[in-house]
């Protein structure tokens, strides 16, 4: 017969040969870069089958806490609260008596933290704690943390290398559209004898939801415009491309009024955009023989028209397009253009920007600096403004999209 001491010494070189090839196994599987459903099938192999668990259960934290493992266990997971009931073991514990029942079901709870960051805890049963040494119960339980630790970082490995490519099509996307948005704007404005445009955008993220436009009609017939979407992101360039080429369509009927275009606009937006998104809109034509300019303004900030010396707020139109199937009132005002007069359309960012003091820069500051500084040309009076928005705001970040448009007529 076998010494005692031989026999115990076989056995537990037998044992430390057992955990060596079940973490060669789990670390040439991780190797292979198998699904989630497959690691956790190896571990519950080992534990089941190889270890003779008869029980367990395994949490692991994604956005929440979720049981991502269950075997012989035939209560309801929804009655153990990670957070109330399991955050407070920081160490391989035995379940001697719990005041939830549910958890008196195990034996011992087999946390899982990195950096102090709890990852997963791990319920057992099927250890006779009581006939086994306390030093061979210890280095059993504590093979089992560290297996489980492997496996529970090989998931969280994966859920991070997915999210990163989740990260990279989103930011593929966001140059695409990014891009698309860029095509938006119209590339070369006019500054001749008659007229001097500059516009200036800022957008707050990759891609925004603000347009603005200058079309010539004719010879002596223009059209300029801005607007701005509901919502920011993908959805809402998407809106804003899908409701300029609806415009750019619209004006190749030979003749068309701005009620007619702004009608048709706002069943273009309603239908594409459902109701969950509406686009604020500022539209004019101006004729250069006549001189008059013909306006509607569909819920848009007010453009600046000034002459340097009165102001006058270009407020005529109606709701904005989107917010109902059918415009319930619209009105349109046409004004005769003097000489050297100024018009200056913009977006809600300029106006809602937010300075240190919670103070909004509000259209009477705008209208100030456009009276004070009214002899610039427009490409400096773009670059005045948005030097004192920056002023203004001081550490404060721009919160919205904000675009400038600005228009003398000679």
């Amino acid at each position: 017969m076998k010494d005692k001491f031989v026999v115990a010494l076989e056995k537990e070189i037998k044992l430390k040969d057992f955990k060596l090839n079940s973490l060669l196994e789990i670390t040439n599987s991780i190797n292979t870069n198998p699904s989630v459903e497959n690691l956790l099938r190896i571990y519950e192999f080992i534990l089941k089958e190889q270890l003779g668990f008869e029980k367990f259960v395994l949490f692991n934290k994604q956005d929440t806490w979720d049981s991502i493992l269950k075997v012989g266990f035939k209560g309801k997971i929804k009655d153990i609260d990670v957070d109330r009931d399991l955050m407070r073991f920081k160490d391989i514990t035995v379940i001697e008596s719990s005041h939830l029942p549910v958890l008196n079901q195990f034996e011992v709870v087999v946390p899982i933290f990195h950096k102090n960051k709890a990852l997963a805890f791990l319920l057992i049963s099927g250890i006779e704690v009581k006939t086994l040494k306390p030093s061979s119960t210890f280095e059993n339980l504590s093979f089992i943390q560290t297996l489980t630790n492997i496996i529970v970082v090989a998931i969280e490995n994966k859920r991070m290398a997915k999210e990163a490519l989740q990260q990279e099509r989103i930011k593929k996307e966001l140059e695409v559209a990014s891009e698309m948005q860029k095509l938006l704007f119209p590339s070369d404005l006019p500054s001749d004898k008659r007229l001097d445009l500059a516009a200036t955008y800022k957008s707050r993220h990759e891609v925004g939801g603000d347009y603005y436009d200058f079309i010539p009609l004719s010879d002596d017939e223009f059209m300029i415009c801005i607007a701005d979407v509901s919502g920011k992101g993908i959805s809402a360039a998407m809106l804003m491309a899908n409701f300029q080429a609806t415009l750019r369509t619209l004006l190749n009927y030979q003749s068309f009024e701005l009620e007619f275009l702004v009608e048709e606009l706002n069943t273009k937006v309603m239908t594409s955009a459902k109701g969950e998104k509406f686009i604020t809109f500022f539209v004019a034509t101006y004729n250069s023989t006549t001189r008059k300019l013909k306006y509607i303004n569909a819920g848009h900030n007010h453009p600046i028209l000034t002459n340097g010396r009165k102001v006058k707020n270009l407020k005529k139109g109606c709701i904005g397009l989107g917010m109902l199937d059918e415009i319930p009132f619209m009105e349109s005002e046409t004004i005769e253009i003097k000489t050297n007069t100024t018009i200056i359309l913009y977006t809600d960012g300029v106006v809602e920007l937010e300075n240190e003091e919670g103070e909004y820069f509000e259209t009477d500051r705008l209208e100030k600096i456009i009276k004070t500084f009214y002899p610039l040309n427009m490409e400096d009076m773009n670059n005045l403004i948005f030097s004192k928005l920056d002023e203004f705001r001081g550490e404060n970040d721009y919160v919205d999209d904000t675009a400038i448009f600005s228009c003398r007529i000679f």
